[in-house]
């Protein structure tokens, strides 16, 4: 009898250790903590209609966190709202992240539009001050206090250690001192932050783990990132990839469950076209994710219809940032046959290509007149694989004057692409002031 007692024990054993269930199932509920308040701040960065995916993803993140339970009164929204009702849109009043996808437009918080979003509310509103600029704004800040969690997305066009706003810029230094004044003045418990921009990893290279922040991007340093589901009737992109695939993974999980690490190993595998990557402090992305994606009732907030259905994609669906106007406008050509439609979108590729054009001549020209060298310019205008920035100062002032006088860069994407050569310059001891005066004298 004993005998058969123990072989059924060490049956019983081998069978558990066989069929383990998930670790979550057991885990003790942790008691909600009162005190801890989660904040979120999403903004898209540029407008136009051939930048429909950075509102459409931004949209889309509002779902995601008002559905897992954030409080509307702690998010606040930034996009200058220009897409859902564009002569462009041939569904008015619907903004769609994926084809065929729902319409996730209805009910986003419009906290700053048109104008108002700029850098420097921006920065205002994650230190928890008053916007600078309030046409017609909510005036929501981030209220946050020393035990509370903040979670900031932020989706746009960007440059070595800049990301773009509709009439502006933020420097990577600017952001740095924001993030510090913010761990200073205890802000935050913890920060997360999702950067969809190109060359994004150049804007938290070097952050300090100290600083209680953990960051995602897009891309590296040195690359593009890529508009996704771009094949459709539309013609046009409807979202990033980076963005996209951390979205739909939210969408569906059970985010009480799923580590940030999680959701950026999957990201980073899924994300074909950059390399995600990660910054910061790195031991934060053991967290769940509703720890900043969710509310703090401990509750799990669902899509109860949530089914992870694969969209089917091409090659196709991928475009560079910075090629995507270019690209529909030719998907387009090639669809239209009337003549007159035909003469429409051929203007606006000629105004396309004669301002990249400009843009190529104009810094052509502002080399050429530093160093009289034709080799010069050919090796300052050549991006090196990888961009070491020497001289910030000088390059940003540099680059903030060319997009003052020459190129706003948050209406240029293309623009924004080739500001690096500023950085070759510097980088070659050219004096600062020298490039100023030739960026004044032709622009």
């Amino acid at each position: 009898m004993m005998k058969a007692l123990c072989v059924l024990l060490l049956c019983l054993v081998a069978v558990a250790t066989t069929f383990a269930f998930p670790e979550h199932l057991f885990r003790q509920q942790q008691t909600p903590d009162p005190e801890v308040k989660h904040w979120a701040l999403l903004v898209a960065g540029s407008n136009g209609w051939y930048n429909y995916r950075h509102q459409a993803d931004i949209c889309h993140a509002y779902q995601i966190l008002h559905k897992h339970g954030i409080p509307d009164e702690q998010i606040i929204v930034m996009m200058y709202d220009d897409i859902a009702y564009n002569r462009e849109n041939p569904n008015q009043g619907v903004i769609i992240n994926k084809p065929n996808g729902p319409n996730v437009y209805p009910g986003v918080l419009k906290d700053y539009t048109g104008d108002d979003v700029t850098p420097e509310n921006f920065q205002a509103l994650l230190q928890g001050e008053k916007p600078h600029s309030c046409n017609n704004c909510s005036g929501k800040t981030l209220k946050s206090g020393s035990t509370d969690h903040v979670f900031v997305y932020f989706a746009d066009h960007g440059g070595p250690d800049l990301i773009a706003f509709p009439d502006g810029e933020l420097e990577r230094n600017e952001l740095m001192k924001t993030l510090k004044k913010m761990h200073k003045h205890e802000k935050f418990a913890k920060l997360v932050f999702y950067l969809e921009a190109c060359e994004s990893g150049s804007m938290f290279k070097g952050l300090s783990e100290d600083l209680n922040i953990y960051a995602t991007t897009a891309a590296n340093p040195d690359e593009s990132s890529w508009g996704f589901y771009c094949n459709n009737s539309m013609d046009n992109c409807l979202g990033d990839e980076y963005s996209i695939h951390w979205m739909e993974d939210s969408d569906v999980e059970d985010l009480s469950a799923e580590t940030l690490n999680k959701q950026f190993r999957i990201v980073k595998k899924e994300t074909k076209k950059s390399h995600v990557q990660e910054y910061g402090n790195l031991t934060m992305a053991s967290a769940a994710v509703d720890q900043y994606q969710g509310g703090s009732d401990g509750q799990m907030h669902i899509y109860k219809d949530a089914v992870h259905e694969e969209t089917p994609v091409s090659e196709l669906d991928f475009v560079p940032s910075r090629e995507v106007e270019m690209t529909m406008l030719y998907r387009r050509l090639m669809k239209t046959t009337h003549p007159t439609d035909r003469d429409a979108i051929l203007k606006k590729i000629n105004i396309l290509v004669q301002t990249q054009r400009d843009i190529i001549q104009t810094m052509c020209t502002i080399v050429m007149s530093v160093t009289s060298d034709l080799e010069a310019v050919e090796a300052h205008l050549q991006r090196p694989e990888q961009l070491t920035i020497l001289d910030s100062d000088c390059y940003h002032s540099s680059a903030k004057l060319f997009s003052d006088r020459c190129f706003r860069l948050g209406q240029n994407d293309y623009a924004m692409g080739i500001v690096y050569t500023f950085a070759n310059m510097c980088n070659a001891n050219i004096q600062q002031e020298a490039i100023l005066n030739a960026i004044k004298n032709i622009c």
